[in-house]
């Protein structure tokens, strides 16, 4: 029995495929609940089959974190220089960038609470990975824990603090919110990558 190959991610049929069940499982998501949606929904809406959608996604949980991945990088870490470290103008960067995601986030998907905690968990995921790596660039002395401890801090910061700026209706622009909330992440981040360095 011959096995079952992924497909080549370069492959521009692949490509033009992927994104056909992305934007099919978009448009999904606009109308129903997350938990309603079949891959039936998805394929049928894809105009592909069932075969097809299994050989780019083992199921529609994957789908939705490839989902929020494409969406983190293209709202977020294409703003951030992947030479980077973390200073003060990338952190501000970095605010502005997910009041931008949430914005979008909220506006594109109309049941975007059903999603939230799962939206959260892998925003945050995804944060403290980038965090961690531009505080490493700018900490070479500081333990890989107190790198982790950090970068955790901040990315359950950002995202908690720029979730309820959306929540409660954004009365402030990203660029005031984040000129309010660096200094006091800086002071935090000090604080422990001199501790952890020691």
């Amino acid at each position: 029995m011959p096995s079952i190959l992924s497909p080549n991610p370069n492959d521009p049929r692949v490509i033009r495929t992927r994104q056909l069940i992305l934007d099919s499982f978009a448009e999904q998501l606009n109308t129903m609940d997350f938990n309603a949606i079949t891959i039936q929904d998805i394929t049928r809406k894809a105009t592909i089959n069932r075969a097809t959608f299994y050989a780019h996604f083992p199921d529609k949980y994957a789908l939705l974190e490839s989902f929020l991945s494409d969406a983190f990088t293209e709202l977020v870490l294409r703003k951030i220089d992947d030479q980077a470290t973390l200073t003060e103008e990338t952190l501000h960067t970095l605010v502005a960038a997910l009041c931008d995601y949430h914005e979008s986030s909220h506006h594109c998907l109309k049941k975007y609470d059903s999603l939230a905690l799962i939206i959260e968990e892998n925003i945050k995921m995804q944060l403290e990975q980038l965090l961690k790596r531009l505080l490493s660039g700018a900490n070479s002395t500081a333990d890989n824990r107190t790198l982790q401890t950090a970068a955790t801090l901040l990315s359950w910061s950002i995202y908690g603090v720029t979730y309820r700026w959306n929540k409660e209706g954004r009365h402030e622009s990203p660029s005031a919110l984040a000129g309010r909330l660096v200094p006091l992440m800086n002071n935090g981040v000090s604080l422990l990558t001199a501790a952890g360095g020691e």
